[in-house]
């Protein structure tokens, strides 16, 4: 039986993306493999002095996995970096190597990729994002701190040169990782994917698309402020609502608070916060359509995605409206599975829906046709057998 450590620096169990996304490989391994050790941020971590690393307790999950939350402390990133980093290690040390070790960042992924030849066989690198490009648009001064962007870089590029595989979700991030100078062969593209289960299928209803959902991070790169926008030029001559869900700090929320009250929409946008996934499908179908409005940065384009909440609109049966992007036209084919849109527009983003206004049968079409779209490619079930293909080539 193969030993596997998948070590990840996100908070795990969290109502994001990433944990759905952990613990849907996870089990997968789990239940091929049977001894998965899963080490994450535990959820009960806090913003503290960093104090000595606190052994982690063991937590027995379905499947064969066991989950080993750390409680990381710190007052900032690079703090609760630093102490994640040490509580793995002294966690490692006591474990031993292993058969593969499974990694989603730098973060926790560098001193693994250093020691890789006392901690583990093979090492999969699971690129999802890259700090060195993201980083800047959560905490924007990085940017200007070249030091620092260096010091990404050369961190990520030895997990690159470490690992065995490259495991990402998108063709973009690919092609990026090839630039970078991983070698082509290496890399395994898994698409995201969603529980039909949950996110199952129903028909638009008939009439106007008066009822707006925004989905994901609160972030600007996400184009949150563009689907605000386009509510406000809609509203000119309709009446209509948007419903924003997703994590978001109190900085992020405060602007969002003030650009609606500027525009006097305030009474027409609900901010929520972070929902489980049968509470965000279940809003899927109270909405009438679903905004996607990723701006064109290096963040989509250069490093790539695989957004989740597309696909997840796409299953739940709610048309699509979102940005004209490779990441989007990837999975979603223009007037087949979305309308695509210029990015960045809020204009465009109105003339969207007024035309899914006006054609019905549009509707109609989109919504059936992105379903099975989704059943055909991008299903959980269809993730975890390729990344049991992925680690059954590698432990040959």
């Amino acid at each position: 039986m193969p030993s596997i450590v998948y070590a990840s620096f996100d908070v795990f169990w969290a109502p994001k993306g990433a944990s759905v996304h952990i613990d849907a490989f996870c089990r997968a391994l789990g239940r091929r493999f049977g001894a998965v050790d899963l080490v994450t941020v535990a959820s009960s971590s806090v913003a503290s002095p960093p104090g000595l690393p606190t052994p982690p307790a063991p937590q027995p999950l379905d499947d064969g996995v066991t989950h080993w939350p750390v409680s990381v402390r710190g007052r900032d990133l690079v703090a609760r970096v630093l102490h994640f980093r040490a509580s793995l290690w002294a966690w490692w040390r006591e474990r031993g190597p292993v058969d593969v070790a499974h990694v989603r960042s730098l973060y926790e992924g560098y001193p693994i990729a250093r020691a890789k030849p006392r901690l583990a066989r093979r090492l999969v690198f699971e690129v999802n994002g890259l700090p060195s490009i993201e980083l800047k648009y959560h905490h924007p001064r990085v940017a200007e701190d070249r030091e620092l962007m260096r010091k990404l870089r050369a961190q990520e590029d030895t997990c690159i040169a470490a690992a065995d595989v490259l495991v990402t979700p998108s063709e973009v991030t690919a092609d990026h990782l090839v630039r970078r100078g991983a070698r082509a062969d290496r890399i395994e593209v898994i698409p995201n994917g969603v529980d039909l289960e949950i996110f199952e299928y129903r028909a638009p209803r008939p009439g106007p698309r008066r009822r707006w959902l925004y989905s994901g991070t609160m972030t600007a790169w996400q184009g949150v402020f563009v689907a605000i926008d386009a509510l406000h030029a809609y509203r000119r001559d309709h009446d209509a609502t948007l419903t924003l869900v997703g994590p978001a700090r109190k900085a992020q929320r405060r602007k969002i608070l003030d650009r609606c009250h500027a525009l006097r929409i305030a009474d027409a946008v609900t901010l929520r916060g972070p929902v489980s996934q049968a509470e965000l499908a279940a809003l899927y179908h109270e909405h009438d359509v679903a905004i996607v409005p990723l701006l064109a940065n290096d963040r989509n384009l250069e490093q790539g995605c695989c957004p989740l909440k597309l696909i997840e609109a796409m299953a739940s049966g709610t048309p699509v409206v979102a940005s004209n992007l490779e990441v989007v036209t990837q999975i979603a084919r223009p007037d087949e599975h979305a309308v695509v849109v210029r990015p960045g527009s809020a204009k465009a983003t109105k003339d969207a829906v007024l035309r899914l206004d006006a054609e019905p049968l549009l509707v109609d079409a989109i919504s059936t046709a992105a379903r099975a779209r989704v059943e055909a490619r991008y299903t959980w079930d269809e993730a975890q057998r390729a990344l049991v293909g992925v680690y059954e080539r590698l432990l040959a």
